[in-house]
């Protein structure tokens, strides 16, 4: 196949001495899917911003259609032809899809907008690429699914031959994966060359033609996905083996930790974002709320752990209601969160990681008012540590990788003894062995008798670790599943698309 772009050489030093890339070599062919692999901190993204041109490379050189060229920002790639769509879609909610496709470079003379032509040309564009979508809805009222089409269709009409997709299918059900797929063998088919950055190993091998495979910044293999088990590029990943099934044993669920009773919570327009859900999760045991993204799950993480006041219905933690309770008071009963948004709610971008570690625990174990600095620092290293933080405790965490990062929310969040835990995508970002791990340590924590809320959008992650699960769809529960072990994940995607309901009768549990 002939050669569309080649990286060589890359080299990438940041100002306080991290070295993200050292030496890496990328090929890409015109006409392939591109999996570009490796564990947190692995260069990953340093390397995928160094060709959209988001970073600089410290050194080496960069080949476009055999020749070398420089890419110093986003708009010299996007003139080359190189798009990319990022895990956190970049649309503007309040204009329609057809204005966010043809965004800075819209169609009309005279400063006179030709509504008309943008419209047929988003038209035109998505029945090509099988990607349905009304081009006059504005972006804000779009499920996530259909957000990432008009991200997809963005970089299609600026004529991109090499797209870049980081974590593609985070938030997708398994029906709209299976179409992201078709789609994208659709454009690979057309002459398009797709690189998806992705952590799950079963994609990889379901839609991919070749993989690089990044280890502590450097290559550490490519290889024809054909030619390579899961559990292959797992050890290439992490350098040694990983258990990629999550043991454990059945449940002992003991007293009720948290109620929830005809809880309803506004949302836009009018229409209700939560709308009379109940029900209740126990110690010892991990309820799953499953559901496409903007369907409750997430008002309802928020009213409880205090981050949402304004609701009608009742919430209780461990017996006590918390209507009127500030954040603090209702972490003061033993709930920790590790939330959705690790960048604005999970972390401080401002402070080190220390500083960031220690905001749950600093004012314990003081002696007379002053702070135990030395205890509070062995603890942060220790946390470093044991939950495989590349990274040291003064080290701003805004210079930490998406994974690093989501790793010191949980190292804060799950050390510190709690009684029950609301892990919203816990393992979001993270690398296989990080997800391995966090996924013992629930587990772990559940044994022992902690309440797990788990919010999850990765059905891989919601069938190993579920002991129940609630499905919501539209702002209600549409479906309770005992039997996790017996239900399909098509079974859970028709419940999450609204397709089917399943009949609720007894208990609310």
């Amino acid at each position: 196949m002939e050669e569309l772009l080649r990286m060589s050489g890359i080299t990438k030093r940041f100002g306080n001495g991290i070295l993200a890339n050292d030496q890496v070599n990328l090929s890409l062919h015109t006409g392939e899917i591109h999996a570009i692999a490796g564990e947190n901190g692995a260069g990953k993204s340093t390397l995928m911003k160094i060709l959209y041109g988001a970073e600089l490379p410290t050194e080496g050189e960069i080949f476009w259609h055999g020749k070398r060229v420089l890419i110093p920002s986003p708009k010299a790639a996007t003139a080359l032809g190189i798009g990319m769509v990022y895990q956190h879609f970049m649309l503007i909610n309040e204009l329609p899809v057809y204005q966010n496709v043809y965004l800075g470079m819209e169609a009309g003379r005279f400063a006179l907008l030709d509504k008309k032509a943008m419209r047929a040309g988003t038209a035109a564009l998505a029945q090509k690429y099988n990607m349905p979508v009304d081009p006059d809805a504005l972006c804000g009222t779009l499920p996530v699914g259909v957000a990432q089409k008009v991200e997809i269709l963005k970089v299609l009409a600026r004529g991109a031959e090499l797209i870049i997709l980081d974590e593609p299918t985070a938030v997708l059900t398994p029906q709209e994966t299976e179409q992201l797929f078709v789609q994208l063998k659709r454009m690979r088919d057309d002459g398009r060359t797709i690189v998806i950055i992705t952590h799950k190993l079963r994609e990889i091998k379901e839609l991919c033609d070749r993989v690089t495979i990044l280890r502590g910044g450097k290559n550490a293999g490519v290889f024809a996905v054909a030619d390579v088990s899961e559990q292959e590029i797992s050890e290439r990943m992490v350098g040694g083996s990983v258990n990629l099934k999550v043991e454990k044993r059945p449940a002992r669920a003991g007293e009720t930790a948290l109620t929830v009773e005809h809880l309803c919570v506004a949302g836009r327009g009018g229409k209700k974002a939560v709308n009379d859900v109940s029900f209740c999760a126990k110690r010892g045991e991990i309820l799953c709320l499953a559901g496409v993204e903007g369907n409750g799950q997430q008002q309802v993480a928020d009213c409880l752990t205090g981050l949402r006041k304004h609701y009608d219905g009742v919430v209780r933690v461990l017996g006590h209601d918390i209507a009127g309770m500030c954040i603090h008071q209702v972490r003061g009963l033993g709930l920790t969160h590790i939330p959705e948004d690790r960048m604005t709610v999970g972390t401080n971008q401002a402070a080190s990681i220390y500083e960031n570690l220690i905001s749950l625990s600093y004012d314990q174990g003081d002696r007379a008012g002053w702070m135990d600095r030395k205890g509070l620092r062995r603890k942060a290293q220790a946390d470093l540590e044991t939950f495989l933080v590349k990274g040291t405790p003064d080290m701003p965490i805004s210079m930490l990788s998406g994974g690093n990062m989501q790793k010191v929310v949980a190292a804060r969040e799950l050390g510190c003894h709690p009684t029950v835990v609301v892990a919203n995508q816990p393992t979001r970002g993270v690398d296989v062995g990080a997800i391995e791990f966090l996924h013992r340590k629930l587990i772990a924590l559940r044994d022992s008798g902690c309440c797990i809320l788990l919010i999850s959008a990765d059905l891989s992650e919601v069938f190993a670790l579920a002991d129940r699960i609630l499905v919501f769809h539209d702002g209600r529960i549409v479906a309770r599943i005992r039997d996790v072990e017996h239900t399909s994940e098509q079974q859970l995607g028709r419940y999450m698309l609204g397709i089917e309901q399943m009949e609720v009768t007894g208990d609310e549990a």
